[in-house]
C-alpha cells in the first residue's frame, strides 16, 4: 500500500508511523521542516476534560501513548501531569462543566466538579470569589511538542518512512474520471499513491481544494507568551483556564509561566482567517498586555513586577464545531485536520484512525460519524464547549 502523507507536523508524523507499522510504503511531504508550523507553536496541553464523547475518547486513546512515549520512542518529552483546572464565572457555564464531568467519568476519566470554595485545593493562587465553580482532573498535563515531533520523526525513519522536507505539494492527482485520488504533484515531480493523507494543519483547507473539495477548516491565529511572574508559579500548579475570559496559564521552568488566550477580552487581530504563509508569528504587545491584565484579575501571581520574556503566535486549524475531520473524504483521499487546537494531544489516536481507514476501510477506535465532514450538512454534530 503506497501512501503519501501531506504535512510533517505531529499529526502527519503520527499517521505516517502508524501506517508504516502496518506495512505501508509511506512518503511524507513537508513544505518546510518537520514540526516547524503549528506543532512547534502549541502550548503542549494533553487533557481528557472535553465536553463531547469523541474528543474524550480520542484523549483516552492518545494518553496511552503519551504516558509510555519514552518507552516506545526513546525520548523523554517532559510529560508533566499536574492536572487541568477549568473555571466558570456563570451558573450556566458551571452547569455545562458539571455535565461534562458526568460524561468524562462515565468514560473512565477521573475528573470532578468543584464548588467555588474547593478551587483553592488545587490552585491557591486563584481568586475563588471570581468563580462559581470549576472542574479538575489529575490525569491532565502537558508535554514538549518539539521533543514529541523528534520522537515520531526518528521512529518514522526507523520504520522506513521516506521523509521529504522542503517539498511542497502543488496539486492532487486524480484518475481519468476525476473520482479517485491517485497521488500528488510536488515541486520535485509526481508521486503516485493508493492513498493521500491530508494532514496539512492550517493548510488543510487549501490542500482539500486541490482535490476539488470544500472543507470548513479555517486557520486562525493564536498567541502565547512566557513570563516571569511577580510570584513564582510552582511546578505542581495545574493548567488553569478561565473559560469566560478565554485566558489561561500553566507553569514553565524555574517559576516562569506560559500564558495564553483568545477570548474577547484579550483578542487583538486573531478572529479573522489567517494566511498560513504570511501571518505574523510574533506576539502582539497589545495582546500580551491585555492577557496579563485579565489573568492578574483572577489570580495573584501576575502583579506589576511580572516580566515578559518572549512570545509567539501560531495557528489553529478551526472547524465550526471545534472538532476534527478524520475521514476518507473521497476515494483515495483521507482528511486528518481541523483539530481546533487539539491536534498535538490527539495525534497518537489520529494516526491509528488514519491507519484503520486505509487498511481496514473504517475506523474502530471511535465513532466515525462524529468526525465526518457530513455532519456540517446534516447538523448532527455537537459543539465542543471546553475550548482553550
Amino acid at each position: 500500500m503506497k501512501v503519501v502523507v501531506i504535512g510533517g507536523g505531529i499529526v502527519g508524523l503520527s499517521s505516517a508511523h502508524a501506517l508504516a507499522s502496518r506495512g505501508g510504503d509511506v512518503t511524507v511531504c513537508e513544505k518546510r521542516s518537520l514540526g516547524s508550523a503549528s506543532t512547534a507553536r502549541s502550548a503542549g496541553g494533553i487533557r481528557s476534560q472535553f465536553s463531547t464523547p469523541v474528543n474524550i475518547d480520542l484523549s483516552i486513546e492518545s494518553v496511552v501513548v503519551w504516558e509510555s512515549f519514552e518507552e516506545r520512542f526513546g525520548v523523554d518529552i517532559g510529560y508533566r501531569r499536574a492536572g487541568y483546572l477549568f473555571l466558570a464565572r456563570s451558573e450556566a457555564r458551571a452547569e455545562a462543566l458539571e455535565d461534562g464531568v458526568r460524561l468524562q467519568t462515565d468514560r473512565g476519566v477521573p475528573s470532578e466538579f468543584l464548588e467555588a470554595p474547593d478551587i483553592a485545593r488545587y490552585n491557591s493562587h486563584v481568586d475563588a470569589d471570581s468563580f462559581v465553580g470549576g472542574t479538575y482532573s489529575p490525569g491532565d498535563g502537558f508535554a514538549d511538542p518539539h521533543l514529541a515531533s523528534q520522537g515520531y520523526a526518528t521512529a518514522c525513519a526507523d520504520a522506513g518512512v521516506e521523509i521529504r522536507t522542503n517539498t511542497a505539494v502543488i496539486d492532487i492527482l486524480t484518475d481519468a474520471d476525476g473520482d479517485s485520488v491517485v497521488g500528488v504533484e510536488t515541486e520535485d515531480g509526481r508521486l503516485e499513491a493508493d492513498f493521500v493523507v491530508n494532514a496539512a494543519g492550517p493548510w488543510a483547507g487549501r490542500v482539500a481544494s486541490m482535490a476539488g473539495l470544500e472543507l470548513p477548516i479555517v486557520p486562525k491565529r493564536r498567541q502565547i507568551a512566557i513570563v516571569s511572574p511577580e510570584k513564582a508559579v510552582p511546578a505542581d500548579v495545574p493548567f488553569t483556564i478561565d473559560l469566560e475570559s478565554g485566558t489561561y496559564y500553566r507553569p514553565e521552568r524555574d517559576g516562569d509561566a506560559l500564558i495564553g488566550g483568545h477570548g474577547a477580552e484579550v483578542a487583538t487581530r486573531d478572529d479573522a482567517q489567517a494566511n498560513p504563509d504570511s501571518y505574523c508569528k510574533s506576539a502582539d504587545f497589545e495582546w500580551i498586555a491585555n492577557a496579563l491584565e485579565t489573568i492578574s484579575g483572577w489570580t495573584t501571581c501576575f502583579g506589576p513586577e511580572t516580566r515578559v520574556k518572549r512570545g509567539w503566535a501560531g495557528l489553529y486549524a478551526v472547524t465550526p464545531d471545534d472538532h476534527a475531520i478524520v475521514e476518507e473524504t473521497v476515494p483515495g483521499f483521507v482528511t486528518a485536520g481541523g483539530f481546533s487546537g487539539h491536534g498535538f494531544q490527539h495525534a497518537p489516536a489520529t494516526g491509528k484512525l488514519v491507519a484503520e481507514l486505509i487498511f481496514d476501510g473504517e475506523p474502530s477506535l471511535v465513532d466515525p460519524s462524529a468526525l465526518s465532514s457530513e455532519r456540517f450538512e446534516t447538523g448532527d454534530g455537537r459543539i465542543e464547549r471546553n475550548v482553550v
